[in-house]
């Protein structure tokens, strides 16, 4: 019990357990500024017993928005984000912000510019032309981490989670079907993963010792030609050589195509087409299925490819996440050299579910893996089975009346 529920260290800050509530972007920010329902959202998984919680996704810019609704972190953000900081520390639970710069995934319908990559690229999912981004680009896209990762210290945050994964920017420059560059950013794996450690270790200065500071990296992104293991190995490996990291959280997939690759289990063609604009939605319908990729789920379905890295990574800090649902799958992470296990939609669907293993350790997870909450990140993200998450908490017939 001690060693799964137990305190336990993380770079400066100590959570009171194992168990990281995984980043689900979270469309509660309409103006990009903290509201009083993402405070909810995020105190109910810090009553419910998590170590951690993580804000999703926290924009370093205007123009790296990947949706709707989305954190900028800005000095206007400030005064929420110590609020929302201030609540969850009251439930006993420690908060990172995830930071993160799109790139190839930010919808110019959105941000209003064309999105960034390493080299130019047609988004295979939604057609979008991304231009090259400049060096002069690439060190303003770094100073933009570093300024997020001072407005998350002064906000009290205890850690930061640098996305380097789903062929956002930075992990598309990991990408050698994406990066095609001729600079040192380009070529060997040695110099397409210069990008994601020159962020981790500017941002590594800014933190200081006041906030850990977390990667989320990309093992494999299921994009024939892409990245896959035996890169990302080294990738990790270099970080783990440079020091700047206190952790890395293992992920698999992207958001440019196959989707589920990430998620796995019943694919949502038919809500994702009602969200899509009319045009779109037969082709949706049609293709769908084939676009967004079909994999089964299983239970600890990433642990295969992350105990890769288990005798690889030797100073930094490790996180399991996909497919943990029940205290079992805590005990055999941890039992496989991991530090901290990450759980997404199955706290969606139980905010209380560490409180539940804790107290009695046959407890399984409700959530049934129909992944229609993928399609609420376009609104606010939730579990489609929890009716007070998806319309509210219930009121009284007089009180609606008046």
């Amino acid at each position: 019990m001690s060693s799964l529920f137990g305190p336990v260290q993380l770079g400066p800050a100590t959570l009171r357990n194992r168990v990281i509530k995984a980043a689900t972007s979270e469309g509660r920010s309409p103006q990009g500024l903290v509201t009083d329902d993402l405070i909810a959202f995020h105190r109910a998984f810090a009553d419910g017993g998590v170590g951690m919680t993580t804000v999703a996704y926290c924009c370093v810019a205007p123009e790296g928005a990947s949706a709707p609704g989305q954190i900028v972190m800005s000095s206007q953000a400030l005064p929420g984000l110590r609020r929302l900081t201030d609540a969850v520390h009251a439930s006993g639970a420690a908060i990172s912000a995830q930071l993160g710069h799109a790139g190839v995934v930010a919808p110019r319908a959105l941000t209003g510019v064309t999105a960034l990559a390493p080299s130019r690229f047609i988004n295979p999912t939604s057609l979008a032309y991304c231009r090259a981004i400049t060096r002069e680009e690439i060190s303003t896209v770094i100073g933009q981490f570093c300024a997020a990762t001072q407005v998350a210290i002064e906000a009290g945050f205890d850690a930061v989670e640098l996305h380097f994964g789903h062929l956002y920017l930075p992990s598309s420059f990991l990408s050698p079907r994406i990066n095609r560059r001729s600079d040192e950013y380009g070529g060997s794996i040695d110099n397409r993963s210069r990008l994601v450690r020159e962020i981790a270790e500017r941002v590594r200065e800014v933190a200081a010792g006041q906030i850990a500071v977390i990667a989320k990296l990309d093992m494999d992104d299921g994009l024939p030609g892409s990245i896959w293991i035996d890169e990302a190995l080294r990738t990790a490996q270099l970080l783990d050589v440079d020091g700047t990291l206190d952790a890395i959280e293992l992920t698999q997939g992207s958001s440019v195509f196959k989707p589920m690759y990430l998620f796995r289990g019943d694919v949502p063609v038919r809500e994702f087409a009602r969200v899509m604009p009319a045009a779109l939605r037969p082709a949706i319908r049609l293709a769908g299925k084939r676009v967004m990729g079909s994999y089964p789920y299983r239970d600890l379905y990433m642990l295969e490819a992350a105990r890769q890295f288990v005798p690889v990574v030797r100073n930094t800090k490790l996180i399991l996440l996909g497919g943990i649902t029940n205290r079992d799958h805590v005990e055999t992470g941890i039992g496989e050299g991991f530090d901290f296990v990450a759980m997404g939609r199955a706290l969606l669907r139980e905010p209380d579910l560490v409180n539940k293993m804790i107290t009695d350790p046959a407890t399984r997870s409700r959530c049934n893996h129909n992944n229609k909450c993928m399609v609420t990140v376009f609104g606010r993200t939730h579990c489609v089975l929890d009716p007070e998450q998806r319309y509210g908490p219930p009121t009284k017939v007089d009180e609606q009346t008046g």
